[in-house]
């Protein structure tokens, strides 16, 4: 059973491809693409870059390309993300393998790469018709995240290219430093504790433990699992990996990994609750406590690592907030994400004053 199709919907409105442009620059540079039409879909989930199904005849790969408009310097780069794909999935078979990069934006309008598809079972505020909810499940579930997590963790990055990217010095300081200033450039709103938690932040950073491959977008939606759940079959969006502190990594997932008891805007900021709301799936604690007991890392300042995350999707939602405020992007779904950025911004000032 695979709910990987119900993930796609018809193209959205001013997201279409030029479909036959793109046909003939896959017959040019994908060998042995069979007869017939490409047929084009887009998976429905996602705020950021645009993410298409293709097939044509047997054969189907995925695209994705930035959001249009306007986006931040850095952000969204294709080709970043599709050296770090070519790098990983010969060491880490869970990342997608990729097929091809381009920059030439006469083709869609943006660059972009292909890659392989996986099918499995994505989850993210349901699970499909037919499977039951169990406390059982939900454990296994949140075990086989942890475990992700840490086998991307234990990988000698400079047995791979990415050892390129590794500046490990000084990581987490210019990651505060970083993210605080594409707060600053992308405000709309004054929002009171800000000033306060910038100045805990800058003068809490811990001494950061040996740096790791980061996937650092790490949460259930972009984990696609075999349908008995013993195996994760995907691991998606690595645009924003990196060599850092594992500890940045486990925060980050942890912002996204809703708890049951958590404030009504934090679990409902993006839509429905996810599913690790449910019984059976850990709470942060757990989860936490579960990694390092797997890692051996010492995670007694996750408490730090924590109050950054909630920050740091607070400015991605902000950033989104931003464009659709200048009226760069009409996405409705953006309207609230005031809201969410000042729910975020609180969470992080009260679990910054977590002893």
């Amino acid at each position: 059973m695979s709910n990987q199709e119900n993930a796609t919907i018809p193209v959205r409105t001013g997201e279409e491809l030029d479909y036959p442009a793109l046909e003939d620059f896959l017959r040019h540079h994908i060998e042995d693409l069979p007869a017939g039409e490409l047929k084009v879909r887009q998976f429905s989930s996602g705020h950021s870059n645009l993410t298409y199904a293709l097939q044509i005849g047997g054969w189907e790969a995925v695209l994705r390309r930035p959001p249009l408009g306007p986006v931040a310097p850095k952000a969204h780069d294709m080709e970043r993300e599709f050296k770090i794909l070519s790098a990983l999935h010969p060491v880490f078979n869970t990342a997608p393998k990729p097929f091809v990069f381009s920059d030439d934006e006469s083709i869609i309008g943006s660059p972009f790469f292909v890659m392989e598809r996986r099918h499995g079972i994505v989850l993210d505020t349901a699970f499909p018709e037919g499977i039951e909810a169990t406390k059982d499940l939900g454990k296994k579930i949140s075990e086989k995240m942890v475990d992700t997590l840490v086998k991307l963790h234990a990988l000698d990055y400079t047995k791979t290219p990415l050892v390129d990217l590794a500046k490990p010095e000084g990581f987490m300081q210019r990651q505060v430093e970083g993210w605080i200033g594409r707060y600053e450039r992308a405000q709309t709103d004054d929002i009171e504790g800000v000033e306060q938690l910038k100045e805990w932040m800058l003068t809490n950073i811990p001494l950061s433990q040996e740096p790791v491959i980061i996937h650092y977008d790490f949460k259930l939606n972009n984990a696609l699992f075999s349908e008995d759940f013993s195996e994760m079959t995907g691991l998606f969006d690595w645009e924003m990996t990196t060599v850092g502190d594992p500890l940045a990594d486990l925060g980050a997932a942890m912002s996204y990994w809703i708890q049951a008891d958590d404030p009504d805007l934090l679990k409902h900021g993006l839509g429905k609750a996810p599913v690790t709301v449910l019984d059976g799936f850990y709470n942060r604690e757990e989860f936490i406590a579960s990694y390092g007991k797997k890692s051996g890392r010492d995670i007694s300042d996750m408490n730090f690592y924590l109050t950054f995350a909630y920050f740091k999707l607070a400015v991605i939602i902000q950033q989104i907030y931003y464009r659709y405020k200048k009226g760069q992007t009409q996405d409705s779904r953006f309207s609230h994400f005031d809201q969410f950025v000042k729910s975020l911004m609180q969470h992080a000032l009260t679990t910054a004053k977590r002893e």
